[in-house]
This record gives C-alpha cells, sequence and structure tokens, in this order.
C-alpha cells in the first residue's frame, strides 16, 4: 500500500501553496483527491510528480488550459503523443511571448522619448500646461490653457 500525503505534505514536497493546490483542483488541472472519513484530502504519490509538473510549466508561462491535456499526454501509454501536444502549446506561447515582447519595446522606445523630452524641454509657466507625455515629438512645449 502506498502512503497517501495530506494537502500539507504535498504543498512542502512541491514547493507550492496549499490554496494553489485546491485552486488547480477547482479548474481541472489536479484531478479531486481521495479523501478520509473526516473529508480530509489524500494524495498519491504521483501526485507530487504532477504538481511539479505543473509547476515547470506554470514558471514557463503556459496556460492552465492546457496542462491537463499535457499531463494525461505525458503519463499516457502514447507518450510519444507528449511531444507533438507540447511542441503545438511551447509554440503557440513562444508566439504570444515574441508579440508581447515587440510591444514592451515600442513601449520602452516612447518611455525613452518622453524621459529625453522632460530632461531636456523648459518646466511649463503657471499659465501652461505640459505635454510632455504626449506621443508626438514636438509636444514637450507648454500650452495656454
Amino acid at each position: 500500500m502506498t502512503r497517501m500525503l495530506s494537502i500539507g505534505q504535498l504543498a512542502r514536497a512541491t514547493s507550492v501553496a496549499a490554496r494553489t493546490i485546491r485552486y488547480y483542483e477547482t479548474v481541472g488541472v489536479l484531478p479531486p483527491p481521495g479523501r478520509t472519513r473526516s473529508g480530509y484530502r489524500q494524495y498519491e504519490r504521483q501526485a507530487v510528480e504532477q504538481l511539479l509538473f505543473i509547476r515547470r510549466a506554470r514558471a514557463l508561462g503556459l496556460p492552465l488550459r492546457h496542462l491537463g491535456k499535457l499531463w494525461d499526454a505525458a503519463k499516457g501509454e502514447r507518450r510519444g503523443g507528449v511531444r507533438s501536444t507540447l511542441l503545438t502549446v511551447v509554440r503557440q506561447h513562444l508566439a504570444a511571448v515574441e508579440q508581447k515582447i515587440t510591444e514592451l519595446n515600442v513601449l520602452k522606445h516612447e518611455l525613452e522619448q518622453i524621459v529625453r523630452r522632460i530632461s531636456f524641454s523648459p518646466s511649463p509657466d503657471d499659465a501652461g500646461v505640459c505635454r510632455c507625455l504626449d506621443v508626438d515629438e514636438n509636444s514637450c512645449r507648454t500650452t495656454a490653457r
């Protein structure tokens, strides 16, 4: 007979908070565990491996909606299926990350322009409004209210 783990033991073994484990159960990433007669959760040893898999996938930013399917493929008899499924999910995530990097580079460029404008433009007087946050290159000048 395999020794069962409490949620606290599983949390310590995987460095995943008990609250997060319960959340993963709620959204279907982790299967519901067995229960004692008094209602306490009891996890099999395989839950440690599954939760470590989920933790690593989340650290890479993979969406939760794919993790159940990936785990099923990873533990199934046809483990080769996990490679193609994982490749598809990782490629989709990589494309999203590349898009985000592009957006962040645009934002970085705009912020650098604003810093330059604020650093090298005269301060507005009491009658004007600073337009330095505008995206237009010539906007860091004071306009009358």
